[in-house]
């Protein structure tokens, strides 16, 4: 049981059911980190280094948390995939708009004044190379945050934030859009 020494406070804390599930909210997706690329700290991630923390996330049926600037006080989202690929760290989300956080890192990311992403993370194995840059080869993941400058510059968001709303006109328009084409094949073929 955790004290805050300070004031003789005591917590518990009680992880919610997996009955708890978050519908709506702006989707997000980017790179929150890339293998091989060194850092502004001289950190260079290796292929794998996240596997281990993503399979034990997995079976204990918990997930990496979505933050604001690596404050654990201001969770603003839903990580739905966070996965290695060939580049690096995958992550796809939703902001959640019914915290006002969430409402205003949406508008940062729209305004084009937010786009980097972060990693919060426990170095389990990492050595030096000759040049003096730390390869971290095992990690474990706790957070990935919305941040205003991200150690590694290419960690950024890749598309635009887009509401379920918006997601789901878009696949409409796009359905409607190839509904006319195949009409408009079928119209030419019988003149």
């Amino acid at each position: 049981m955790p004290q805050d020494f300070a004031n003789g406070l005591e917590h518990k804390f009680a992880r919610l059911g997996d009955e708890v599930k978050v519908k709506d909210g702006v989707a997000i997706e980017g790179y929150a980190s890339l293998f091989g690329r060194e850092d502004t700290g001289g950190d260079v991630v290796l292929k794998g280094a996240y596997a281990k923390s993503l399979a034990a996330l997995a079976a204990k049926g918990r997930s990496v948390k979505m933050l604001w600037q690596h404050d654990p006080a201001q969770p603003i989202g839903i990580w739905d995939e966070v996965r290695e690929d060939a580049r690096g760290l995958y992550v796809k989300g939703r902001l959640l708009t019914d915290l006002q956080k969430g409402r205003e890192a949406v508008a940062l990311i729209e305004a084009g004044a937010i786009d980097g992403l972060s990693i919060g993370y426990r170095t389990v194995k990492a050595q030096r190379d000759a040049k003096g840059s730390r390869l971290l080869s095992e990690l474990e993941l706790w957070e990935v945050s919305l941040v205003t400058f991200p150690m590694l510059p290419e960690a950024r968001l890749v598309a635009e934030a887009k509401s379920d709303d918006a997601l789901a006109t878009e696949t409409l328009l796009r359905d409607v859009a190839e509904a006319l084409t195949g009409a408009r094949a079928a119209l030419a073929e019988n003149d």
